[in-house]
């Protein structure tokens, strides 16, 4: 049987096959119990429990692949869905959902011109040339700009590009855009930067945010199996939910529990319990794994005892 023939049935679930959100996606994938054995060559992997079939594609194209109904759910940046609606806005039947943002895969879209040089606003770049694979944002933003300069020309308070002709040339190029300035091909460049280190040892600088992207789970409007799609759905936000959480547990006079309160108040709030000890309450909360050492240390100060902080696994709501 063909791959292809092995899909009928199967739920198809779009992951990114490499860069930034790549190990991060199939980590989420793990802690929600979906196994899978994947060959070095195949773009598609079997789920051995559930009805899933995995379909690894470039980030850029995942919303294409989910907004077109051909996927039922897909992992991808922010920036990806944005930049596929700038080319094909959403209708009622097509387009993608996004319905978790997964708190990885953090970055700028942003305008970046050279170092040593004269320009500081990126009104300075109207009419020049920017090179950028992500030409639909880059073109709307650059509309944008357009106008409000325009605008500001014609003494309007708010000036809006209209649908004419772009005066600032959008120049294609699917990788490599830091090296477009050095290589003379373009004024600017807007891509996307995570610590910035690629941009500075190509001698850019921001100038400008076109927008803050991140990882998200998306869905099709019309997904094959609604309910498996709920069911995952779940599973990956207990992930993100463990991964952003400890259980913190202590025992405290009760006395003292208005005072612990407001250390640990809980995600909804702690759960208390008696101790054989008179006057003594044992109680458990979330907390933020970030600020779990902070807390044990205001709790010991507070009077709080036995302070342990636990791993969280996963979680349901």
């Amino acid at each position: 049987m063909s791959a292809l023939e092995q899909l009928n049935g199967k739920l198809l679930f779009a992951i990114p096959k490499k860069g930034r959100l790549k190990e991060k996606a199939l980590s989420l994938l793990d802690g929600s119990d979906i196994q899978f054995n994947r060959s070095d060559r195949s773009d598609i992997a079997f789920s051995n429990n559930t009805p899933v079939a995995l379909v690894f594609l470039p980030a850029s194209d995942i919303p294409a692949f989910v907004g077109r109904g051909k996927g039922a759910l897909g992992i991808t940046g922010s920036d990806c869905i944005l930049e596929y609606e700038s080319k094909e806005p959403p209708t009622a039947t097509s387009g993608v959902e996004q319905i978790l943002d997964l708190a990885f895969g953090r970055c700028k879209l942003q305008v970046q011109v050279p170092e040593k040089g004269e320009i500081e606003h990126p009104e300075q770049l109207v009419g020049k040339t920017i090179a950028t694979s992500f030409d639909g944002l880059s073109r709307k933003y650059f509309r944008e700009l357009e106008g409000r300069v325009s605008g500001e020309a014609n003494g309007q308070v708010n000036g809006e590009g209209g649908e004419g002709k772009l005066k600032t040339n959008i120049l294609h190029l699917s990788g490599s855009v830091e090296a477009a300035y050095s290589l003379g091909m373009a004024d600017a460049v807007v891509d996307l930067v995570e610590s910035g280190l690629t941009m500075r040892v190509a001698g850019l600088k921001p100038i400008a945010t076109v927008l803050d992207s991140s990882a998200v789970l998306i869905r099709s409007k019309h997904p094959s199996d609604p309910k498996w799609v709920d069911l995952l759905t779940d599973r990956i936000r207990g992930v993100i939910t463990a991964q952003r959480y400890v259980l913190c547990t202590y025992n405290v006079e009760r006395r003292l529990l208005d005072k612990v309160h407001t250390i640990t108040p809980g995600k909804r709030a702690p759960t208390i319990n008696n101790l054989e000890e008179e006057g003594w309450v044992a109680v458990q909360a979330m907390v933020e794994s970030n600020r779990a050492a902070v807390v044990m240390d205001e709790l010991k100060a507070a009077g709080a005892q036995d302070i342990l902080i636990i791993k969280l696994e996963n979680t349901r709501q």
